[in-house]
């Protein structure tokens, strides 16, 4: 629990930045080099019991399928329980998650930045996730939702909604995440 913060401060702590250090949050991540200066960004860490490459493995899944709630946004599909082929051979322009590959960080993760569709709903966004040395486990889950700077007609609402939404479906992915890698580790 936080030291100092009340029950909405802690609320807000939790929707920008779940599991992630103070010094997480202020860094500069891969995500936030793809969207427009004057945003903010949204941080969700785990630590993962695995090599990083495993780690790194499972990430990659991530073009296969969402791995969070598979009912809201897998049409009901479960999420592979067992790594897919040719998955981690990650190309930009794939799409993954949101939209195309921006970035891929070789051996560490990628950036995926909203296609149109999800830039209409959402506004400029970009999703990256970087694989890192753990802070009390072998590795770390480090993901960054980067988000433009708010469209005019747009409320804090919008944004609060958006934050919420995101740290319920991503904390449920990082922790399937990571119990697939260290399930596979122990293999």
């Amino acid at each position: 629990m936080t030291r100092g913060l009340d029950g909405e401060g802690r609320l807000r702590a939790a929707l920008l930045g779940w599991g992630a250090t103070p010094a997480e949050r202020r860094e500069v991540h891969a995500a936030d080099r793809h969207v427009p200066p004057g945003g903010e960004h949204l941080v969700r860490a785990v630590d993962v019991d695995a090599p990083p490459e495993v780690v790194h493995r499972w990430l990659c899944q991530l073009s296969v399928a969402p791995y969070s709630y598979d009912l809201v946004d897998n049409l009901g599909r479960r999420s592979p329980r067992r790594l897919t082929p040719g998955a981690d051979r990650l190309e930009p322009g794939q799409h993954v998650l949101i939209g195309p590959l921006v970035e891929v960080l070789p051996g560490r993760g990628f950036v995926t930045a909203a296609g149109p569709r999800a830039r209409r709903l959402l506004g400029e966004i970009a999703l990256g996730y970087e694989v890192v040395a753990g802070r009390t486990a072998r590795s770390r889950i480090v993901a960054c939702l980067a988000l433009g700077p708010r469209r005019r007609h747009s409320r804090g609402a919008w944004r609060a909604l958006l934050a919420a939404g995101d740290l319920v479906m991503m904390r449920r992915q990082l922790l399937t995440l990571r119990d697939l890698a260290e399930g596979s580790a122990r293999c």
